[in-house]
C-alpha cells in the first residue's frame, strides 16, 4: 500500500485536518505529527476551523463534514477529539463517484509510551487502506475487483501499527553568533547540537561550539584576539506545537573556555592567556518540522560565565566577556 502511495503523489488528493479547540499538549502533538506523517506521503494538507457550537464527539456531524468537503475541495478529513481523558482520531473519506461518505475511528491506546506518535501513525494506515479502496491513486484498473480496507467502518477501531523506532535522539549542525555587551567584536562558531526526548513536552540537550573566528578588540596603545570554546547540557521544555513550529525554552550549565592573545605596540609587551569559567546558558527557540525526521532549529542564548574574563590593555579595563554574551544559534538536524 505505501509503494502505491508514493508511486503517483501528485494524484494523492486533499486531506483536511480539523483544528481543536482548546487543544491540550496532547492534542497539539497529535495534530502536528499528523500533518507532518501526511506531507511525508506527498497529500496536500489544509487546516480548517471545527464546526461551531459543536459536541466534542463529533461523529453525527455528517452534514457538516459533507457541506465542508464540498466548499473546500477535500478528498478526506480528520478530526481530533478530546473528551473526558479520552483521545481519539476520526477519518472521514469522501467518494466523489458515486457519491459516499464513509467514516473510521481510531483511539489511542491506554497506558503506552508516545500515545500520540502511535495514535497519528495509526491514523494515517487507516487513511492509506481508505484511499486504496476509494482508488484515489488512480492505480487500480477499474475492471478489477476493488481490496477491502482492513478496518470496518464500525465506530471503535483497534488497529496494530507496524514496528517503528522512536524518534527519541536528535542531532543538528549549525553555527552560532556570539556577541559580547562589552567591547569585544562578534565571532562565528561551528556548533554540534544533540536533543533527547524524555516526554512529549520535556527533553534534555546538548550543544558543543568552537574552533570558529575570533572576536577583536583595538585600542592605539594595542589590540587582543579572544577564541571562546563551550558545552553546556541541560534541560528544555516545549511549549506545544503551533502547526509544524514547535517552540521552547531551555536551561543548561556547563564550562566555557576563553583565550586572550595580546598584541602590542612596540616597545610595549604583550602576553597570552587562557580562563576556565562556569557557563549557565538559558534559551528560547522554535523547531520547524520538516517532512519526515528532519528539522530546523533557531535559538537565542544569554550566557554568563564564573568567572568572567576582563581584558586589559596596558592599565585599561577595554572589554569583557562572559556578563553576559547573547548568542543566535541555527541549526538542521535530523531524529534517530
Amino acid at each position: 500500500m505505501t509503494l502505491l502511495l508514493f508511486a503517483a503523489p501528485a494524484n494523492a488528493g486533499t486531506v483536511a485536518i480539523v483544528q481543536p479547540n482548546n487543544p491540550t499538549a496532547e492534542l497539539t502533538e497529535t495534530v502536528s505529527r499528523l500533518h507532518g506523517e501526511l506531507i511525508s506521503v506527498g497529500l496536500e494538507v489544509k487546516f480548517i476551523a471545527p464546526p461551531v457550537d459543536s459536541d466534542p464527539d463529533r461523529a453525527n456531524s455528517r452534514p457538516w463534514v459533507e457541506a465542508t468537503a464540498t466548499e473546500a475541495g477535500i478528498d478526506a478529513l480528520i478530526d481530533v477529539v478530546s473528551d473526558k481523558g479520552s483521545i481519539w482520531v476520526d477519518i472521514w473519506v469522501i467518494e466523489k463517484s458515486p457519491r459516499k461518505l464513509e467514516r473510521w475511528r481510531v483511539e489511542s491506546e491506554p497506558n503506552t509510551t508516545n500515545a500520540s506518535e502511535r495514535l497519528a501513525i495509526r491514523a494515517i494506515e487507516v487513511l492509506r487502506s481508505s484511499f486504496l479502496e476509494s482508488d484515489m491513486t488512480g492505480k487500480e484498473p477499474p475492471h478489477e475487483p476493488r481490496p477491502k480496507p482492513t478496518v470496518s467502518s464500525e465506530p471503535r477501531v483497534e488497529l496494530s501499527a507496524p514496528p517503528r523506532r522512536s524518534e527519541r535522539i536528535g542531532i543538528g549542525l549549525g553555527a552560532a553568533l556570539l556577541t559580547h555587551t562589552d567591547g569585544l567584536g562578534p565571532a562565528i562558531l561551528p556548533v554540534v547540537h544533540f536533543d533527547g526526548k524524555v516526554r512529549t513536552s520535556l527533553g534534555v540537550q546538548a550543544e558543543l561550539a568552537g574552533l570558529g573566528t575570533r572576536s577583536m578588540v583595538t585600542t592605539a596603545a594595542g589590540s587582543a584576539r579572544v577564541a571562546q570554546q563551550y558545552g553546556v547540557l541541560g534541560g528544555s521544555y516545549r511549549l506545544g506545537s503551533l502547526g509544524a513550529i514547535t517552540p521552547y525554552v531551555a536551561l543548561c550549565a556547563g564550562a566555557l573556555r576563553t583565550s586572550v592573545q595580546g598584541e602590542a605596540s612596540a616597545p610595549r609587551q604583550s602576553h597570552a592567556a587562557t580562563q576556565w569559567s562556569f557557563l549557565l546558558d538559558g534559551s528560547i527557540g522554535a523547531a520547524l518540522n520538516m517532512p519526515g525526521r528532519f528539522y530546523v532549529s533557531l535559538a537565542g542564548h544569554a550566557q554568563l560565565a564564573e568567572p568572567y574574563v576582563a581584558i586589559h590593555i596596558v592599565d585599561t579595563l577595554v572589554a569583557t566577556s562572559g556578563r553576559p554574551n547573547l548568542v543566535l544559534t541555527l541549526t538542521v538536524g535530523g531524529w534517530l
